[in-house]
């Protein structure tokens, strides 16, 4: 999604989730309660209606214009028109659930509209029977999201085992928990199954997963530390010659979603390493930036890599 012609930058704000994710309350508190637009001219575009409703003369009071659109609007010239009726300075797009990204991604839109945040609501008391259903419209979101809002989380909320398998999809993303008060909760503290004091940090076949996930959150709690592990080889064409990924399958949030996770290691003799391959890596982790992630993140700097036998289990769990 970019914009046709370079002008003064329009910022895009997109809220995505399935009915009832708590997309349209957050968007309402956010435009009134908070008074996000500062009384600029905003465009506030609904792509279903949901239980919560707006109210149009409400926000029209504080230059807040709402227009619901179909699936068969979605395309370049109404949002042009829609652009040169209100002349908004600020966009909010409360997309479908149920609608791929690409229908939105995939069209050109109005001069300067630029994409800036985009946030994913879940509700949490459905997460699992979403994912178990619907997992690729599950994952496009969360995969997409810059900030995740887990709502309605009670005391049964698995919130260490979510936050680790969203991770797996997604290590850009914040991801925020709010109990059913509406209180949030951002605790990003785990227990670490190893010792991240000692000389060189030991991983024991298990412990790759949540290594993983926390060295993705706190990337110079690792910085110029050493460490061991086995894993599994793989070698992007992009890394060329001297790097690859030695990393673990992992299941992200059910058993028929498993992703290769790990970092990209610099080795003057990966060439000779083969895709799937077991190996003992000894090494110096730095960081480095991730276009992916738009953010620094570990790299390491392999002092050694020898052949190994495969670990017991080849799947890793974040739990």
């Amino acid at each position: 999604m970019g914009p046709i012609n370079d002008v003064e930058e329009i910022p895009v704000y997109m809220f995505l989730g399935f009915l009832e994710s708590g997309k349209t309350t957050f968007a309402k508190e956010t435009l009134l309660d908070r008074g996000f637009t500062e009384g600029e001219p905003t465009l506030l575009l609904v792509c279903e209606e949901g239980i919560e409703e707006y109210d149009a003369e409400q926000l029209k009071k504080e230059n807040i214009f709402l227009e619901y659109i179909e699936a068969e609007q979605l395309e370049t010239q109404h949002l042009i028109d829609l652009q040169n009726k209100y002349k908004p300075t600020r966009v909010m797009i409360e997309y479908n659930g149920t609608w791929k990204m690409q229908q939105l991604f995939g069209i050109r839109v109005p001069k300067g509209w630029t994409v800036v945040q985009v946030i994913t609501f879940v509700n949490a008391q459905t997460f699992d029977v979403y994912i178990q259903n619907m997992r690729q419209m599950m994952n496009e979101q969360l995969s997409t999201a810059d900030m995740i809002i887990f709502n309605r989380c009670d005391e049964k909320t698995r919130r260490a085992e979510y936050r680790r398998s969203i991770k797996a999809i997604n290590r850009r993303a914040q991801i925020v928990f709010e109990n059913k008060d509406g209180l949030a909760e951002m605790d990003d503290t785990l227990d670490l199954p190893y010792d991240i004091e000692k000389d060189t940090i030991e991983l024991e076949d298990d412990d790759f997963g949540i290594f993983y996930i926390d060295a993705c959150d706190n990337p110079d709690r690792y910085l110029n530390k050493k460490i061991h592990f086995k894993a599994m080889v793989h070698r992007p064409k992009e890394y060329g010659l001297k790097a690859f990924v030695p990393g673990r399958f992992a299941m992200t949030c059910c058993a028929e979603d498993i992703a290769f996770i790990g970092f990209k290691c610099y080795f003057d003799a990966a060439k000779h390493l083969k895709d799937r391959q077991w190996v003992e890596v000894t090494g110096e982790i730095g960081k480095e930036y991730y276009p992916e992630f738009e953010g620094d993140g570990p790299v390491i700097h392999a002092l050694k890599v020898e052949p190994a036998k495969p670990a017991e289990e080849e799947i890793v769990y974040f739990n």
